[in-house]
């Protein structure tokens, strides 16, 4: 079987970029075939490309892609459960589903992902504090496994072949579909809170404080404010809205209004995301912000702010950028989170996309990321040392009982990354099991030794 093109690719990140054979199958039965050619000696899953670093590469091998295996297949209004294929993206779900009353029960801060995706890498939300990862909304899912056979996957049924999978990055096999209770609401609208805090001490503590009180938080975080400005930061903390709670004459109260859609061009110059640029445009948004309460937001504005703006990972110009992000737990975290700003800070390497937020209980998934306690995600561009930069920051992490995202993991090592998931053996035993003949991988897993070289 022929791959149907060969070209180079990257993530989100854009970096790294390696050239890879992709094929692209029409339906189910397509990806068993495609594994059972022999045309290349490793595949990948891919969806809509939106995980940051190498999960979704294969530098020199096969790149099967979901995006044509996007099927809707069935749909009970009593339960809430949609069954579809694992290509079908969160932005389809929405655009039918919202306007019946229903919403993704866990959604990532993009829309352009694949439910196969977001179940590879176990994805939360805002509200990881209240609900945990998508895997507890995930019923049940179809594997095509590397040797031929479709296991019936769920919490009771080839249990560990599930808690492998959900967070596994498509290393257990292939998912041709799931079935995923959504959420029902009444409006397409959030009531969010507004809370300016002075620095991130003060973050941390309202969020522990008063998180409870809302079903969705997130935190804006100024990565390169310093001193006593150490992590100032923007509260954004919502509930869902009630039909009550929209103007009267609104109109529909499920329909999202059209955004206009703005699209980045071109690769920003090199260096114009530099301390200076950065360090106003940080002062300017912390600035512009007020504490504020009850203000209503649609949800493409609160949950997706960045979607209407397309290719903005143009930005950070052509080489690119990676999203480190990290999780530490609460005895830890504050000094942990404390040197970890100030280290981005005093490098100057700090982008204008810093979130913080507070984790729920940790899930079930063997390398499923979230833990309780504290999660940082910071845009660090690709310039000269970046590597040896992010390979400090994670000593600092190991040292704080703290680990790394495999969605956006693109540079850490096989020793830190397996110190810093504990279950690691008890994965690689099941995916043993699973591929024997090693006929799924990836250029992470390789880097990271979850897969043969």
């Amino acid at each position: 079987m022929e791959p149907s093109e060969v070209r180079p690719l990257s993530g989100w990140g854009r970096y790294p970029v390696e050239t890879c054979r992709i094929f692209r199958p029409e339906k189910p039965a397509s990806v068993s075939a495609v594994l059972d050619s022999g045309a290349e000696s490793s595949y990948i899953a891919r969806g809509l490309g939106r995980s940051y670093g190498d999960a979704s590469l294969n530098g020199g091998g096969g790149v099967i892609s979901f995006e044509r295996l996007n099927r809707l297949i069935a749909f009970d209004p009593a339960t809430a459960v949609l069954e579809c294929e694992a290509g079908v993206s969160l932005a389809e779900i929405l655009d039918c589903f919202l306007p019946r009353g229903y919403f993704l029960p866990v959604t990532p801060g993009t829309k352009f992902v694949t439910l196969g995706g977001a179940i590879a890498h176990d994805v939360h939300g805002k509200n990881h504090h209240r609900v945990g990862t998508i895997s507890n909304f995930v019923l049940d899912f179809r594997l095509q496994t590397p040797q031929g056979d479709v296991l019936i996957c769920s919490p009771r049924q080839n249990s560990d072949v599930f808690w492998a999978t959900v967070g596994g990055a498509g290393l257990t096999g292939l998912l041709l579909s799931a079935r995923l209770r959504l959420q029902r609401v009444e409006t397409a609208h959030v009531l969010v809170d507004f809370l300016k805090v002075p620095n991130f001490e003060d973050a941390i503590a309202a969020m522990t404080e008063s998180d409870h009180l809302y079903e969705f938080s997130v935190a804006w975080i100024d990565c390169l404010a310093r001193g006593k400005a150490l992590g100032r930061s923007v509260l954004m903390r919502a509930n869902p809205a009630a039909r009550g709670d929209l103007p009267p004459g609104r109109g529909n109260p499920l329909s999202l209004r059209r955004r206009s859609e703005r699209s980045i061009p071109f690769d920003f110059p090199s260096g114009l995301l530099n301390p200076f640029t950065v360090g106003k445009f940080n002062a300017f948004f912390y600035r512009l912000h007020r504490t504020v309460s009850g203000r209503l937001v649609d949800i493409d504005s609160f949950f997706y702010p960045l979607d209407s703006i397309r290719h903005w990972n143009r930005m950070y110009g052509r080489r690119g950028f990676v999203q480190y992000q990290l999780v530490l737990p609460p005895e830890t975290g504050r000094e942990g989170l404390a040197k970890v700003l100030e280290r981005v800070s005093a490098s100057g390497r700090g982008s204008f996309l810093g979130v913080l937020k507070r984790f729920g209980s940790a899930g079930a998934g063997l390398l499923s990321f979230p833990f309780p306690g504290y999660t940082l995600a910071l845009d660090l561009p690709v310039t000269d040392g970046l590597v040896p930069f992010l390979r400090g920051l994670d000593a600092l992490l190991l040292d704080h009982g703290g680990r790394l995202y495999l969605a956006k993991d693109a540079a850490t090592t096989p020793e830190t990354f397996a110190a810093m998931y504990p279950r690691l053996d008890e994965f690689r035993a099941i995916r043993a099991r699973l591929d024997p003949k090693n006929r799924l991988s990836s250029s992470q897993a390789r880097r990271l030794g979850i897969a043969a070289s």
